[in-house]
């Protein structure tokens, strides 16, 4: 007996796809924007058991054999944004694109009534995020934004450890991002510009913001950021600065820290640090009066860190089963839906004012400003 093996794919791409023959995918994806992210998408959405990327918008030609070579299934490829959007067989759209395209291409798919799976960040400025949120409400549409990283195993099991209450009432939390993001990766071909990269947090860091804001919880009401920049060649190609360092006011009285670090010259390092009445957690570390265990030594605790810049590496597959599972059960996504992603664009937006204008910025300036 002989078995026949593609000549490129995987055995996982061809169970899913021979499954979804018999059991249709209830989700049908339409990806816009075919780079380095959207490959990624792809194949976690494929790896979902009620979800199939079944067309793809790219600028440039795509093979619909090769595409079904690499990926198990039909996908239909499109070189028209607008084309794939009014395809009825698309009932999701995942927005890939640059930046500085999200928000016309969200909202024209949200009033076609697709669904909506977004990258980060949603869009560079407040009027637009406000926007898209505005036209996905309208719509009633499903929403799920890319901060992947709450969904990876040390921010859940960092989350269980919180809702245990083993760390007590957290009242200083700091996560930062440290990530040189160079010509040796994908994004800094125009990720060095101001209207594609928008800002350090915009381009990145706003994973760690997202973060902080779910660890902590409550409400941010004011921040007070600061920025520099590295001198070194490739970093000084950007048009706005690589580095910043954010402080957050909550309504409660508590602080948290924000550092978004682009210009290193390090290995990628998602710096954890939450301190609570009861004990404290620094990355895979903790002491927690409530083990009785020695504060003069931290316990090691047994979870993957958050330690890639690699998209191929991020638990996209965690976030869209969180998504379509939501979705089934007629619920918003939980943490990242695209209301919540707003609260952390909110913050961001306001850091990069406080930072350009050198004082601390209230969250309700800004969302004046921005409607």
């Amino acid at each position: 007996m002989f078995l026949i093996v593609p000549p490129s794919g995987s055995f996982a791409n061809l169970k899913n796809s021979l499954l979804k023959e018999f059991f249709m995918a209830k989700y049908n994806v339409g990806i816009i924007g075919y780079g380095w992210a959207a490959t990624a998408h792809i194949d976690a959405i494929n790896a979902c058991p009620d979800a199939e990327v079944v067309a793809i918008y790219s600028s440039r030609p795509l093979d619909k054999d090769e595409l079904k070579q690499r990926y198990g299934s039909d996908i239909t490829p499109y070189r028209d944004v607008k084309k794939l959007i009014a395809d009825e067989n698309v009932n999701v759209v995942d927005i890939c694109s640059y930046p500085y395209q999200h928000a016309k291409q969200a909202i024209a798919a949200a009033e076609a009534g697709k669904h909506l799976i977004v990258e980060k960040p949603l869009a560079l400025s407040l009027k637009d995020v406000y926007a898209m949120q505005k036209a996905a409400k309208k719509a009633g549409v499903g929403t799920c934004v890319c901060f992947e990283a709450w969904f990876s195993n040390q921010f859940q099991s960092t989350k269980a450890i919180i809702d245990k209450g083993l760390l007590g009432s957290i009242h200083y939390g700091e996560i930062d991002y440290y990530h040189g993001v160079g010509p040796w990766y994908g994004q800094y071909r125009w990720n060095v510009k101001k209207r594609a990269g928008g800002s350090s947090l915009l381009s990145a860091g706003c994973h760690a913001m997202d973060a902080l804001r779910g660890c902590m919880d409550g409400e941010v009401v004011e921040v007070s950021s600061y920025a520099t920049q590295s001198q070194h060649k490739y970093f000084k190609k950007y048009e706005y600065p690589t580095t910043t360092v954010t402080i957050m006011k909550f309504k409660d009285g508590r602080v948290g820290k924000t550092a978004s670090v682009l210009d290193c010259l390090q290995p990628y390092y998602f710096h954890t640090h939450l301190v609570g009445s009861k004990g404290s957690l620094l990355d895979n570390k903790l002491h927690s009066e409530d083990l009785k265990s020695d504060k003069t030594e931290w316990s090691e605790l047994s979870m993957k860190l958050v330690d890639s810049g690699d998209v191929a590496d991020h638990p996209y597959q965690t976030q869209f089963e969180a998504f379509f599972d939501a979705m089934n059960k007629g619920k918003d996504m939980p943490h990242t839906s695209l209301d919540e992603a707003v609260l952390s664009h909110e913050i961001i937006f306001a850091a990069d004012l406080s930072a350009a204008q050198g004082r601390p910025v209230k969250i309700s300036e800004i969302r004046k400003t921005g409607k």
